[in-house]
Order: structure tokens, then C-alpha cells, then sequence
């Protein structure tokens, strides 16, 4: 390696990892997919949402107040998480109460809570 430490000196190739990776990897319009979904989540308010919904349900005037932000501005960010499959919502009267959509959104809040909690103080960077 070189004094950069990204990138090799030389220009092998190792051709059991590269059909390695080949045999795990997936169509190319769902790595868009993934890097779309990632698009979403790289909003801070979206993220405080997701994870205020990760506690419990919430109606879109208490997510409102939680966040200092107006319905419609939540309302906003809401239909941008309902669209990419990250919540659920269902309607009590005139109230619009919203949920995590499921399991894999929790773990991937959780998932990532953690890793940017981690004690770092023993790695090298």
C-alpha cells in the first residue's frame, strides 16, 4: 500500500474474491433502489421522525410538536418516508396517526444508531 492508504500499489487481481462478489451481488436497479432508500434517509428530520416512530405510533400534530415543525411541513416529510416504504399510516377520525412499515426499518434505525454510538476510541481510521 501506498502512503495514500486507499488505493494498491500494485495491479493484481484476485479472482476468487471478484467471483465472490459476483455470486452475492444483485441486479443493478437495486442498488439504485438501495442508494434511493439511502437518499431518504440522509435528511436529519427524516431520521428524527423514523426514529421518534421507532418508540411508538404517533399522529402527524404530535410528531409536529415533537420536532418544533408545522403539520404541513411533517405532513411533507411523512408522505417523502411513506413513499419510499419506510412508514405506515392509518386514519382514527381526523387524525392520521403514523408507524414504522416494519421490522427491517427498526433494524436498519437501530443498526445504525448503534454504529454511529460505537466507541471508536480503539479503532484506527
Amino acid at each position: 500500500m501506498n502512503g495514500h492508504r486507499d488505493t494498491c500499489d500494485a495491479t493484481c487481481k484476485h479472482p476468487d474474491a471478484i467471483e465472490k462478489v459476483r455470486r452475492h451481488s444483485h441486479a443493478t436497479e437495486r442498488f439504485s433502489e438501495l442508494a434511493d432508500l439511502f437518499k431518504v434517509l440522509g435528511d436529519p428530520t427524516r431520521v428524527r421522525i423514523l426514529h421518534a416512530l421507532s418508540v411508538t405510533e404517533l399522529c402527524v400534530c404530535d410528531i409536529a410538536a415533537l420536532l418544533c415543525m408545522t403539520s404541513s411541513a411533517v405532513s411533507h416529510q411523512l408522505r417523502l418516508l411513506r413513499q419510499a416504504k419506510l412508514v405506515r399510516n392509518r386514519k382514527d377520525g381526523k387524525s392520521v396517526y403514523y408507524a414504522l412499515d416494519d421490522d427491517h426499518v427498526r433494524l436498519l434505525m437501530d443498526q445504525g444508531l448503534a454504529h454511529v454510538l460505537e466507541d471508536r476510541s480503539g479503532r484506527t481510521d
